[in-house]
């Protein structure tokens, strides 16, 4: 069969950063008037970082790494609302295979992150080379809109905290983003 795609959150109890917490201590020797403005809207420096853990798998390593954007891409919008319209190529290199799935993830997410905002419906890895550290992919799909796709959460970062890449029965990588 092809690959299947299960992600779910881990390690994510969001703290706020000590910076943010140290500015909220902070005694500016308000006015009643700034007082009362500072209470009525929302604190604007508070930085949250939540982790989320992509779990991919396939009958090849080509399908879990197309697995796993389509985990990262399904974590931001339901991509079933995707047409595939547009193609899109995204090549990627690494010094070895984890930095390889590491800088391919980040590049399809450069690809929405960029000017470019496309989201895919279907990414297909046209090759890995093993020897180079080398990727090939290509995705159909088209340019995200908020009135035609679902907004889920922005992915901010690809981490290489806890990644690994798994061959042992069947292909699987675990990866974690954050957001």
């Amino acid at each position: 069969g092809g690959g299947h795609v299960s992600y779910r959150q881990e390690v994510s109890e969001c703290c706020s950063s000590p910076a943010a917490m140290a500015a909220d201590e902070r005694d500016y020797n308000l006015t009643e008037e700034q007082k009362a403005v500072k209470a009525k809207y929302p604190p604007l420096n508070k930085k949250y970082e939540c982790e989320y853990l992509l779990h991919a798998w396939g009958d090849t390593l080509e399908e879990a790494f197309e697995q796993c954007v389509m985990a990262m891409f399904g974590y931001m919008t339901d991509t079933e609302t995707v047409e595939p319209v547009d193609a899109v190529e995204v090549e990627a290199e690494g010094h070895d295979m984890l930095s390889l799935l590491f800088h391919f993830l980040d590049e399809w997410l450069y690809k929405f992150s960029a000017n470019e905002f496309f989201i895919p419906r279907e990414v297909k890895v046209l090759y890995i080379d093993r020897m180079q550290f080398k990727i090939r992919s290509i995705g159909w799909g088209e340019e995200f809109c908020l009135s035609k796709h679902p907004q889920g959460t922005e992915v901010k970062a690809i981490t290489y905290s806890a990644m690994q890449i798994c061959e042992d029965e069947k292909p699987e990588v675990f990866v974690i983003i954050d957001i």
